[in-house]
């Protein structure tokens, strides 16, 4: 629907809008990889199959990745090579989910988690990463988004299987702190459950380091139970190239391997290759380090438009995304709007129509990060969440285009 109202708005105001919604880059992968990828296609045992557990020497790759940053030795066969991130996580849970199980996500949540979940029979326990009261007025960070403590020690039950978290996290930007993931972890040794977490960003993180729940010095035994998401597409750009992976124990992932194989089989195999070189060079180059830094210029170009305004947003903690509070703007009352905007029922999605109808500038309503009936009425009805990820012109283009919002505050 966003997609739609951004086409035809486009096509009446004669020219293109500004599009901050999903997030997908607006730019190439960076050179050294697409040289990898222009390589591996000449090679012929990379055109055909790949091993369903995935390419040796990307395995090998990523095996020496987590070895480094976990600080500890991980192993070859603590990999699981899948198509995409997406299809990882839908992997574990066809691995160990049956019909009556249950599994805890936090809210909001990445909405793929819900019918890859929902497919396998299971049922899903939602516990709230609480809003801030005081965002309405004033730029918050991700520790001000606080985990319902209490809700996620009532969602566990017998039944319970896994616990899904997201970090960093989309749409909020929240990095998951040590002490978070210690109360986590505990829970989940306590009651024998699995650990997934999805961590697709976790080279774009804004902190002086990335607390890892697979890496967690103050309770290590929780890495027996952890099953960590990567994938090579939000690390280079290259969300098109559908390579992730799987980091975890061995007896867990052979399950993981078995319902993936089942699955797909295996994941091109050319661009497994292409990803084993990208991830070597990146090591050489300081690739990650100079990227976070390419990224904290981004959120200060788009940051400033906000900071004019006097509207508040969460400072992303890692990521690529945006979420701004638009309590204060005042769109005029007799405003008209479609039926289909009308009918979701929620304020975010009449106010990102009407960005994108007068302002000209994309954004995402945060309520679809949210189960239908958590939607009317949530807080998260006045924000908007924008994707960074973009080329640096069209974030300035679209700080010129949100200065007009000054007409309605």
């Amino acid at each position: 629907m966003i997609n739609e109202t951004a086409a035809k708005a486009q096509e009446e105001l004669g020219k293109p809008v500004t599009n901050l919604g999903q997030g997908f880059f607006s730019y190439n992968p960076p050179d050294f990889a697409l040289e990898a990828v222009n390589h591996s296609l000449t090679k012929p045992q990379y055109n055909q199959y790949a091993s369903a557990r995935g390419n040796p020497n990307l395995l090998k790759s990523l095996a020496e990745m987590y070895t480094t940053e976990y600080g500890r030795p991980v192993d070859v066969s603590e990999v699981q090579v899948t198509t995409g991130a997406n299809e990882g996580m839908f992997s574990v849970f066809f691995g160990f989910l049956t019909p009556g199980d249950e599994v805890v996500v936090f809210e909001p949540f990445f909405d793929q988690y819900i019918p890859n979940v929902e497919m396998t029979g299971a049922k899903l326990k939602y516990v709230g990463i609480k809003f801030p009261e005081k965002f309405d007025s004033e730029n918050v960070t991700g520790d001000d988004w606080q985990i319902d403590w209490d809700g996620l020690e009532k969602a566990i039950t017998p039944k319970t299987k896994i616990i899904v978290i997201n970090t960093p996290h989309n749409p909020i930007g929240k990095v998951f702190n040590e002490e978070e993931l210690h109360r986590i972890g505990q829970l989940a040794i306590k009651n024998n459950l699995i650990l997934l977490s999805d961590e697709v960003y976790e080279n774009l993180y804004y902190l002086p380091k990335f607390p890892r729940p697979a890496a967690l010095a103050s309770l290590p035994e929780l890495a027996d139970r952890t099953l960590t998401v990567g994938s090579a597409g939000k690390s280079f750009a290259a969300t098109g190239w559908r390579v992730g992976w799987i980091q975890g124990p061995s007896e867990l992932l052979k399950y993981v391997a078995s319902a993936h194989t089942r699955i797909c089989f295996s994941t091109p195999a050319p661009l497994q290759q292409a990803v084993s070189e990208a991830l070597t060079q990146a090591a050489a180059n300081n690739y990650f380090e100079l990227t976070r830094k390419q990224y904290e210029h981004k959120y200060k170009i788009f940051e400033k438009v906000f900071e004019e305004l006097g509207l508040p947003y969460t400072t992303a903690q890692g990521g690529y995304f945006l979420l701004v509070n638009f309590k204060k703007l005042k769109i005029p009352d007799d405003y008209v709007y479609p039926e289909e905007i009308l009918s979701r029922g929620t304020n975010d999605y009449k106010l990102v129509y009407w960005l994108i109808k007068e302002i000209g500038v994309v954004g995402i309503p945060p309520t679809e990060f949210l189960v239908p009936e958590h939607r009317k009425n949530n807080p998260l009805e006045n924000s908007v969440r924008f994707a960074v990820c973009k080329d640096d012109s069209l974030l300035e283009e679209a700080v010129i285009r949100l200065r007009k919002l000054k007409e309605y505050l």
